[in-house]
């Protein structure tokens, strides 16, 4: 079960991460355009911030790794989107206010929307592949299992956000389902029954 789940979060939390990411342009438009300069800015967001929740993610799974660990990270970083849906306007007016630049404007807006939520999903794989390798002598084996699924996931966002959803819901109509099924997920995870990996 617990193998299951940890392959589950990882692929759902790709597929999470680009559905945001590509829902981000959508979001910034209105204000700053969909110029080159806007999609740089998210994408480099987005970079940094899964870079340091790699990081995070690979010291927390040195405490105690649990799966049901696993599926409340996963849960923060749905909680963590709800922003977007009550103050992404507002708070992008009064970036472009403050800002007029779209360059640095979509820069520091896409900061502002979206660093910590993909902070939290950047820390699910490194967190997942200590729940996964039974000892080091396969563990490069399972790690690139892990983010093949992980990989496939964003690449299953990305086609399905990009080429059917925004066709057929509003973004936000979008970001709800997207938490809902984060928080699904995540609460099967926490009433998960599993034995910490401690090796």
């Amino acid at each position: 079960m617990q193998l299951t789940l940890s392959y589950l979060i990882a692929g759902w939390s790709g597929f999470f991460v680009m559905a945001v990411e590509l829902l981000g342009g959508r979001l910034l438009a209105p204000t700053f355009g969909s110029s080159i300069y806007v999609w740089g800015a998210i994408i480099t967001v987005f970079m940094l911030a899964l870079s340091i929740g790699y990081l995070a993610g690979g010291r927390l799974s040195m405490n105690a790794p649990s799966v049901r660990k696993l599926g409340l990270i996963l849960i923060v970083a749905a909680l963590t989107v709800l922003p977007l849906l009550l103050f992404a306007v507002p708070l992008l007016d009064a970036v472009a206010n403050a800002i007029p630049d779209p360059r640095f404007g979509s820069l520091v807006g896409a900061t502002v929307l979206f660093f910590i939520p993909t902070v939290f999903s950047g820390m699910i794989s490194p967190y997942a592949v200590r729940l996964i390798v039974p000892d080091r002598s396969s563990s490069g084996r399972h790690a690139g299992q892990l983010y093949f699924v992980s990989t496939f996931g964003s690449a299953a966002g990305t086609l399905l956000t990009s080429f059917y959803l925004v066709l057929i819901l509003e973004v936000n109509q979008i970001l709800i389902a997207l938490m809902t099924i984060s928080g699904l997920i995540g609460a099967v995870a926490c009433l998960a029954r599993g034995e910490s990996n401690a090796q």
